[in-house]
């Protein structure tokens, strides 16, 4: 039974390897013919569709980065607010708040300040920082729209001009033989495929900001409602 166990550790650790080995080939492999694909094509139109790519996941990586930053235990930070206003310390609650990073804390914050002006000045102030902020969250957002728009854009424009290189070949030699317009043609396929492969993937980091943005908004929304509860239950209005 131990020799069984061992031969098949054995033959596992072979696979293992091998297997290793084949991913590795596949992904160099897979890496070359794209380099060889973007070659092929127009390097005009393909140099124009790289660097959407690059601004775009430029903007991306900034905007991931910068909202997981911003991302805060807000429940957390409601329950420090609530202990420092039942001990009567708004002070203490407002440094509470000014030493959170995050755009709820800085909401919260300016919503204590207000406070002592009653209510409506608490909610006046948490709707006109909240629109601040929102903006803050949602900077960048343009640009990696545009890239997404242009990128596609690119690679159709490189498909017409190479569908018109073909034509002007035909007329140039007179034939319509395979040979004589297969070149224009493979050009104006390859930069149609890169630019919306650009954009796709643009398009799925996009929509990841915005859910994320969309989280952090809700959860400053909620911190808000419950500031304005948290000030009336401890009458520190």
């Amino acid at each position: 039974m131990r020799k069984v166990l061992a031969l098949l550790l054995v033959f596992g650790i072979a696979a293992s390897f091998g297997a290793g080995d084949l991913l590795a080939q596949s992904e160099a492999t897979g890496f070359q013919v794209l380099k060889e694909k973007f070659i092929q094509g127009d390097w005009r139109f393909m140099s124009l569709v790289l660097v959407c790519l690059i601004l775009g996941l430029a903007f991306c990586i900034e905007r991931i980065i910068t909202l997981n930053l911003a991302t805060a235990n807000t429940d957390k930070l409601m329950s420090r607010i609530e202990e420092r206003l039942l001990e009567g310390d708004r002070e203490g609650a407002m440094e509470v708040a000014k030493s959170t990073a995050g755009p709820a804390a800085s909401v919260l914050y300016e919503g204590l300040r207000a406070s002592p002006n009653g209510p409506e000045a608490v909610e006046k102030a948490i709707s006109s920082y909240g629109s601040v902020q929102m903006g803050l969250l949602e900077k960048g957002l343009v640009w990696i729209s545009l890239f997404i728009a242009i990128a596609p854009m690119l690679g159709f424009m490189g498909t017409v001009i190479g569908m018109i290189q073909a034509f002007d070949r035909i007329e140039a030699v007179g034939d319509l033989s395979p040979s004589v317009v297969a070149g224009g043609i493979k050009v104006a396929l390859l930069t149609t495929v890169f630019g919306l492969l650009v954009a796709i993937i643009l398009q799925i980091f996009y929509n990841y900001i915005v859910s994320k943005i969309d989280g952090i908004v809700n959860r400053m929304e909620d911190a808000s409602v419950g500031l304005i509860d948290v000030l009336a239950r401890n009458k520190s209005f």
